[in-house]
């Protein structure tokens, strides 16, 4: 049954002829979402789709499906985001999920529902449905092994939205299956801010839409970020309306904040940082020019064990459906981020899998890659770890020019660029040159199966 007592719907049904979504230039008000919610509840009930029950909800954002996720919210079902991007995997992903019925939207927003007959077993989304609470399942990107589907409580990610904030036209990146897609939806509805979906996740495309629908805040990547630089589209679009840019997922490279922020000099530059097993925890940036920041306490805990970063959330998921539970005993969960700490502040370096070990050296990957990306006529670049029959392992980097280059050349300027900065064992001693970018359908670099 629909839950007219849950605060969300009282929270959007108040902010009554704001704008709530920019879709394809046309302006969604709160009301005409709010009437699209009670025709998705409406809709699940006449379909028997039932709180409790598994649901994928297949695309990228529109305004009938931002209306049917807050409608499953509020009919406590077990939702399964999937994003186009990932359309390969989603039989796998709903098997895991034990995906009872699958709504699919195009591109102009119509919808098909399909009943798939499945059975929910898995103990979690019995916990969940017997609970009565809605639930939310997440699949993680993959980017450092296979991807694992965290189970979430709804309500207890939405908890932190009760304290009304400042709205702001927001330019939604992040597909609706990530954690940070989840965690901007759920901001700029709760505050009464307006969202603008990106029309396609390119340079051109996102800077058009920011000049086009004045966007204040745009929530993204470091890598995404390096791609309007290289892009150069900056220079050719008015993007004086842009206030705030967050930037999570991975570690933000120096060189990439330094030119980003010379390029967008009135914008303020906020780092943030989650994990789809735990929510989006709050934090300060030092700066807008810093890499460092300071971990929020609403909500969570943390401490930093021999390098290593570890969490406790109040938001934390239930566990994963297809592996074990990753918390200890007292419910802390190893991020397995190694960090730097500054008094108050850290400043993430990378995954401690993806430390090299050079005859007992220790080498990370994004000390190497900041140092390549410096390099003229370099426009991405993947540093890993390459086994070696004397040392163990040795530095490999693979890195894709701007413009065709000669391969033998710039491996030989790589070289003597890398002998003049770094420590000889850091030194690249196998370099591959690509054509691609090296980043995943989320726009965070891909670290698995790199080495060769």
């Amino acid at each position: 049954m629909r839950d007219e007592r849950h605060w969300l719907i009282h929270r959007l049904r108040g902010w009554g002829q704001r704008p709530a979504l920019i879709w394809r230039d046309e302006a969604w008000s709160y009301d005409q979402l709010c009437d699209a919610v009670d025709r998705w509840l409406a809709e699940l009930r006449r379909r028997d789709i039932r709180p409790g029950g598994t649901l994928a909800i297949c695309g990228d954002y529109s305004p009938n499906l931002c209306a049917l996720l807050v409608a499953a919210l509020l009919n406590r079902n077990i939702v399964v985001p999937l994003a186009a991007a990932t359309a390969r995997s989603w039989n796998q992903m709903m098997d895991i999920a034990e995906v009872e019925f699958m709504i699919e939207f195009d591109h102009g927003d119509s919808w098909q529902l399909s009943d798939l007959g499945r059975e929910v077993t898995h103990p979690l989304l019995r916990q969940l449905s017997g609970c009565g609470a809605p639930g939310l399942i997440l699949f993680s990107s993959g980017s450092t092994g296979q991807s694992k589907a965290s189970a979430l409580e709804f309500n207890s990610l939405l908890e932190k939205f009760r304290t009304p904030r400042s709205a702001h036209r927001t330019l939604i990146f992040l597909q609706p299956d990530h954690i940070g897609g989840i965690n901007t939806l759920a901001h700029v509805l709760c505050n009464g801010g307006t969202l603008v979906p990106a029309p396609e996740r390119t340079a051109e495309a996102v800077c058009s839409a920011i000049a086009a629908h004045r966007i204040q805040l745009l929530p993204t990547t470091p890598t995404f970020l390096r791609m309007l630089l290289i892009s150069d589209v900056i220079k050719r679009h008015d993007l004086s309306s842009l206030e705030i840019v967050t930037y999570g997922t991975e570690p933000m490279p120096t060189s990439t904040l330094e030119a980003i922020r010379e390029a967008l000099p009135h914008v303020r530059f906020k780092q943030t940082y989650g994990l789809s097993e735990l929510g989006i925890m709050p934090t300060q940036s030092r700066g807008s020019d810093s890499p460092w920041l300071k971990l929020g306490n609403a909500g969570f805990e943390h401490r930093i064990v021999d390098g290593v970063l570890w969490l406790k959330s109040q938001s934390a998921m239930l566990g994963y459906l297809n592996a074990p539970s990753p918390f200890n005993e007292e419910g802390w969960f190893n991020t397995q981020d190694v960090v730097e700490v500054d008094g108050d502040y850290v400043r993430i370096v990378g995954r401690k899998s993806e430390l090299i070990n050079v005859g007992g050296e220790k080498v990370h990957p994004t000390e190497i890659e900041n140092v390549l990306r410096q390099l003229e006529n370099v426009r991405d670049v993947t540093v890993f770890a390459k086994p070696n029959a004397v040392t163990g392992q040795v530095v490999g980097a693979k890195i894709t020019p701007v413009a065709p280059e000669d391969p033998e050349m710039l491996k030989q300027r790589v070289r003597a660029f890398c002998k003049e900065r770094l420590e000889r064992f850091k030194v690249p001693a196998a370099i591959e040159i690509l054509d691609a970018d090296h980043h995943g359908d989320r726009f965070k670099k891909v670290r698995s199966s790199v080495a060769c």
